[in-house]
């Protein structure tokens, strides 16, 4: 199937000391992709050339299956972002503006803007049309911002950090919603979190950058269910990193993680050294940070 957003390629300067470097990724229908990394790894400055909002110094950016770009036909981008769904991590709506006031700021700039729809969600996620955007708490600011994104018939959400500061519930039901909006197989999330752990719960692939270039980019099962952290000492750690190809060891004072891709495999031929399953957290951490051979 035609993937909902492509990058290929992608870079950017933004400046002396930062710059994208070759980012190539895809986000195929029915999925969602968590986008991890450290703060200024380069996300947000993936999403905003994603969308269009910076110019790249090159690389391609393919959304739905149509190159968008100052050579692209005229009208087709805007046309083809109308399609795409914004979180951010804090509300962007004039902070004066009341929640029943804005679908007439937000809905006129998407041809398929459906008012029963939006009038549905702000219903359902409990939001007072007289309450000021000023006065709304992180969660409803949130809230308010899903439910503009899944009023136009987005076919793809882009979530940049939105889970971040959210108590648990609230995170929860943000991704019971992402879940059901994947759920037939023809609409995509890209969820850019430093939370780890959400990830572990909804997402189905893990891509990761560092300093502007990406690191890995991984099912969600090739991490959770194979890769494994293996507890070591040093002499055992030694010997582990000299077998297991791909191996990554993080040292601590009288242990050490060893990384290894395949748990069980790890298990069978060293079965004296204790071996879990790695989480999203533990892959990114090692990999990051971890020494190999």
């Amino acid at each position: 199937m035609q993937n909902l957003l492509e990058l290929k390629g992608i870079s950017r300067t933004v400046s002396d000391r930062f710059s994208l470097r070759g980012v190539t990724l895809a986000v195929e229908p029915g999925q969602i992709v968590g986008f991890v990394g450290a703060n200024g790894a380069g996300k947000t400055t993936t999403i905003r050339a994603a969308l269009g909002l910076i110019k790249l110094d090159a690389g391609e950016v393919y959304l739905f299956g149509q190159r968008c770009g100052t050579d692209a036909p005229d009208g087709s981008q805007r046309h083809l972002r109308s399609r795409v769904g914004l979180v951010l991590d804090t509300c962007p709506f004039p902070s004066t503006l009341k929640v029943g006031q804005i679908e007439a700021l937000v809905g006129p700039a998407y041809p398929t803007w459906d008012r029963e729809t939006f009038a549905g969600f702000i219903n359902r996620f409990g939001l007072d049309p007289k309450t000021k955007v000023k006065d709304l708490s992180r969660g409803m600011g949130m809230k308010l911002q899903l439910a503009c994104a899944l009023s136009h018939n987005a076919k793809l959400l882009v979530l940049d950090e939105a889970t971040a500061g959210l108590d648990p519930m609230a995170r929860e039901e943000l991704l019971d919603e992402l879940l059901a909006f994947v759920s037939d197989g023809q609409r995509s999330v890209l969820l850019s979190s430093h939370i780890t752990s959400d990830l572990d719960r909804a997402a189905d692939r893990v891509i990761c950058i560092d300093n502007g270039s990406i690191v890995f980019d991984l099912p969600r099962e090739d991490i959770t269910d194979r890769a494994g952290i293996a507890h070591c000492t040093q002499v055992q750690a030694a010997e582990l990193m000299a077998c297991v190809e791909g191996a990554r060891a993080a040292h601590h004072a009288y242990s050490v993680d060893v990384l290894v891709p395949n748990r069980r495999e790890t298990l069978e031929a060293f079965p004296e050294i204790p071996c879990d399953r790695a989480t999203i957290d533990d892959y990114l951490r090692l990999t990051l940070k971890g020494a190999s051979k």
